[in-house]
């Protein structure tokens, strides 16, 4: 095949969608890190397990899910 027969991006619609989900995913996992505490008050629910562990492993699981999305290859592409 030559390269000028060769047209069109080299992501497929189900790549896009994938990345879509797994930037979802990451949003999410940031937010629910996310918390506020003052100098004049402490919160101790910055130490929760939501915001130490749920967050940063569902925002893992998003940035490892954007690679295999980007990497994926449907198996009907010739």
């Amino acid at each position: 095949m030559n390269l000028q027969e060769k047209k069109g991006f080299p992501l497929g619609k189900q790549n896009f969608i994938m990345m879509a989900i797994s930037f979802a995913i990451i949003v999410i996992g940031f937010a629910l890190m996310t918390g506020s505490t003052t100098t004049e008050t402490f919160n101790e629910d910055i130490f929760s397990t939501r915001r130490l562990t749920v967050g940063p492993m569902l925002s893992l699981f998003g940035f490892v899910a954007m690679i295999v999305a980007i990497l994926w290859t449907p198996k009907n592409k010739h």
